[in-house]
């Protein structure tokens, strides 16, 4: 296989992964996501596609059905969901929903020990290592054998010096993540 070739195969397994992870999202109130319909008439297109708000109690209110759990669901879920509900309410025969979600409307947290403590900008592939090196990596201070990871209500200790020796060990990062280096004690 050509140099050439492996590379459209690597870019191809990124975009491909890239996507699944931006379909597992779990969408949460404040998520703003472009809506796109089609499979209709063009001048029902316009009447639906556009930018939606995630609001306060998790819903997303839309023409023609009203309001649709968006809070909790993925992007797939609540694709299908908008789908069939135009469908079950006899508003289209065959919509076809897309939507995204700018990179720009959702965030990781870092604090704490780093350099430039601040919100990440999320992407499909940020890694642990990638937010930290995003906020200008570790101070000199940092005890890099203690990260912790919040995520859900949860704490995971996180020991980045092994990730450095083994970096399968990196761990992919979801919106919402707050990463906290504390102060080495020596």
């Amino acid at each position: 296989m050509r140099t050439t070739d492996l590379l459209r195969l690597a870019a191809g397994f990124f975009l491909a992964t890239a996507w699944v992870h931006a379909q597992d999202a779990v969408l949460r109130a404040g998520d703003i996501l472009e809506l796109r319909l089609g499979g209709v008439p063009p001048e029902e297109i316009q009447q639906v596609s556009g930018p939606y708000t995630v609001d306060g109690d998790g819903f997303l209110n839309l023409p023609h059905i009203g309001k649709v759990r968006a809070g909790g669901a993925t992007q797939a879920q609540l694709q299908n969901s908008i789908e069939t509900a135009y469908r079950a309410q006899q508003i289209y025969t065959n919509p076809s929903i897309t939507l995204t979600i700018p990179n720009t409307a959702r965030f990781v947290n870092t604090g704490g020990e780093v350099k430039v403590p601040q919100r990440v900008p999320f992407t499909a592939d940020l890694t642990l290592l990638g937010a930290i090196s995003g906020s200008g990596g570790f101070t000199e201070f940092a005890d890099q054998g203690k990260v912790r990871l919040l995520r859900d209500g949860k704490v995971t200790i996180v020991n980045v010096k092994e990730i450095r020796r083994n970096p399968t060990k990196d761990i992919p990062l979801k919106p919402g993540d707050k990463i906290e280096v504390p102060q080495s004690f020596w």
